[in-house]
This record gives structure tokens, C-alpha cells and sequence, in this order.
């Protein structure tokens, strides 16, 4: 991911060359902007870009993120440069509600360096812990290919981001999904759903048309509405400290949600 985005950076770069374009604004000294707010990183990883610059990366990386949907740098870039509104409005229902504060309060995160793996393993069949460590070593997926954030000009909306990216193998979890294409498309319509979020809605409109004929079928007839109603029914899924809720049946947090099991098996679709 990093050599990729430093060639797009590079290519933003040169924009400067065309005259009455802005230079990227990471090159730009540290100043103050009409607003008050300092015109440089405002975190870790954080590449400050002008609107033009985040809509040619919003552009970019749609493209990309379309042709293959498993370009998780490129999508993590669409999330960014396209959904300030959107994560001000999960910013604050997050606010609004008692775990979720606390969650923007103390900021976990999700990585094989915060996890107790140990602790997972050793916890009862059916917890939430347990099933959500199964879940990662059947897919061979690891919390840790979650790409930082970079191009959201708000510390804390940046961290909601990035929170979002940390729990969606946890949603993967919650919904009984495989991280196959067909187990993917299905998470992004629950996601669309749920946060509004432009990249979900996208991912959740466009990632069908690599799917067979059968698995298309499957979608619309069946899993597409099964989605919908129970990300229309669940609670915000961002207020959820999981990290506190290990030992938590999936079952009883499933019925807590008004999450309940997939219509059809898919595992073997695609």
C-alpha cells in the first residue's frame, strides 16, 4: 500500500506544475488556516490534501476499488477522501450514547499487538471471543492488515474510521459471513445500512457484478434483504465495545442486536 500511495502523491505532486492549482498541502509549511486550525498532520500517519486532491484520490481509488474489490488500500482510501459528513453523523450518535462516548473516550483499538490471543483461545465455545478467533484463522485474515488512516482532516473523526475498519471482521463475526466476494458484498449492504458510509453504498451496489449468475440470484432474492432489515434493526454497531464483550455469547449479543442467522449457507458461493 505504501509504494501505491506514494506514487499517487507523487502524481498529486505535480499538479503544482498547472497554474492556480494548490500544492499538496503536506509540502506546506505549518500555518493557520482561515478557521483557526493548523494547515499540517494532525495525527499520526496524517497527510493533509485539498479538496481537489481528495477528489482525484476519491476518484482514483473508486476505480480501483471496483475493479477489484479486494484492494483494501484502495478502498480505505475511497472511505476517506469521500465520507467527512458521514462520519460526523457516526461521531456523534457514538457521542450520544453511553458505551459509544466511552469508546471515543479511551480509543481501543484491534491488533494482534492489543488482543490477548491466549485469553481468546481459552474462552468458552460460543463466546464472542472465541468465535470471532475462529472466524480469523478459518479465513486467514489478520486485524492487523487494517491500513492506518491518512487523509481525514479531523483527529477524531479519523479515529471513527478507523475504529470502523477495526471491527469489521468482528461484523463478518455477528453475521455468520465468509470474507469470500459474495460474504463481503453482503457485510458492505448490512455496513451501508448501518453508517450511510459512501464507500459501503458503493461496494454494496457495484461488487455484484463480478459475481455467477447463481450467487446474484442468492444475493437479491435472499441475502441483500436479510441485510437490510437487520442492519435497519440493529443498533449502532460502532458503540459496541467488543473488547469488553469477549466472554459474551455470539447467540445472546446476536439477540441483544436483532442479528439473526443468514437465510442460506454460502461458504461454497462466489
Amino acid at each position: 500500500m505504501a509504494t501505491l500511495l506514494s506514487h499517487v502523491l507523487r502524481r498529486l505532486r505535480g499538479l503544482r506544475r498547472l497554474p492556480g492549482l494548490p500544492r499538496l498541502a503536506a509540502e506546506m509549511p505549518l500555518r493557520a488556516r482561515s478557521d483557526g486550525a493548523v494547515a499540517g498532520p494532525l495525527y499520526s500517519h496524517h497527510i493533509p490534501t485539498s479538496p481537489l486532491q481528495k477528489a482525484l484520490l476519491a476518484a482514483g481509488s473508486a476505480a480501483m476499488a471496483l475493479y477489484d474489490p479486494y484492494r483494501h488500500d484502495m478502498v480505505a482510501v475511497l472511505g476517506e477522501t469521500t465520507g467527512h459528513r458521514t462520519l460526523k453523523v457516526l461521531r456523534d450518535r457514538m457521542r450520544r450514547d453511553p458505551e459509544g462516548a466511552q469508546i471515543l473516550q479511551e480509543r481501543p483499538r484491534i491488533s494482534t499487538s492489543t488482543l490477548d490471543l491466549g485469553k481468546l483461545q481459552s474462552l468458552p465455545e460460543g463466546s464472542l471471543g472465541r468465535e470471532y478467533l475462529r472466524f480469523l484463522d478459518v479465513n486467514r485474515v489478520s486485524p492487523d492488515t487494517r491500513a492506518p488512516t491518512r487523509f481525514v482532516d479531523d483527529e477524531e473523526l479519523a479515529y471513527v474510521i478507523q475504529r470502523y475498519r477495526e471491527v469489521h471482521d468482528m461484523l463478518h463475526t455477528l453475521l455468520g459471513m465468509p470474507t469470500n466476494i459474495l460474504g463481503e458484498i453482503v457485510v458492505k449492504w448490512f455496513e451501508a445500512v448501518q453508517t450511510g458510509l459512501p464507500m459501503c453504498i458503493l461496494g454494496a451496489l457495484f461488487g455484484p457484478i463480478q459475481l455467477s449468475a447463481q450467487s446474484l440470484q442468492v444475493l437479491v432474492s435472499e441475502l441483500i434483504p436479510w441485510a437490510v432489515q437487520n442492519g435497519r434493526r440493529a443498533p449502532c454497531v460502532l458503540n459496541l465495545y467488543y473488547e469488553r464483550r469477549w466472554e459474551q455469547s455470539l447467540r445472546a449479543l446476536r439477540e441483544e442486536l436483532g442479528i439473526t442467522a443468514p437465510p442460506v449457507h454460502i461458504q461454497g458461493l462466489a
